[in-house]
């Protein structure tokens, strides 16, 4: 009698452990190997920030973003000393001498595109060297890694999600 009990549990066990269930949805169709990623208008393709386009300017994503995505923008701000380029986190604001604010870059998006734009009394005054032939780097972070890196250093959230230069993805138009 025993044994005929421990070919069941045996047998029992086997057609359990070999079951499946109905195939779950699809997953979200990434590249194999990136968590994050990079989105990047290089020269010639600046963006300019003008009264035609109400200095405002977007980038729809090739496809759509998960929900719990986060997007980061970052601008070419130059180099420094050394000569590494320094990306400055957005929002980014800049004030005149006596302390008040003169103008704001900022961003909004959502899961299928960011918009850049300048905030300002008066845009038409503000600098060409701020409005016109302007580089970003849009950054398309999952939720996880946004709260565990810090956001103003663009080069802190490039090594956590570890993205490499080649696999900055070029913004053309």
């Amino acid at each position: 009698m025993k044994k005929i009990l421990t070919l069941f549990a045996v047998v029992g066990l086997m057609a359990f452990t070999s079951c499946e269930g109905p195939e779950g949805p699809p997953g979200y169709d990434g590249e194999d190997g990136l968590i994050g990623f990079v989105y990047e208008n290089m020269a010639p393709n600046y963006y300019n920030f003008t009264q035609n386009n109400n200095y405002s300017v977007g980038y729809d994503f090739p496809q759509q973003l998960v929900a719990s995505d986060v997007v980061l923008v970052y601008r070419y701000d130059g180099v420094d000393d050394a000569g590494a380029k320094v990306w400055q986190a957005l929002p980014e604001t800049y004030y005149l001498a006596n302390g008040t604010r003169e103008f704001s870059f900022k961003y909004i998006f959502t899961r299928n595109y960011v918009d850049i734009y300048l905030d300002g009394n008066n845009p038409s005054a503000i600098p060409a060297d701020y409005r016109l032939e302007q580089i970003f780097r849009i950054v398309v972070v999952p939720a996880d890694y946004a709260t565990s890196v810090n956001k103003e250093s663009y080069f802190d959230v490039i090594n956590k999600l570890n993205i490499k230069e080649n696999q900055i993805k070029e913004i053309k138009f």
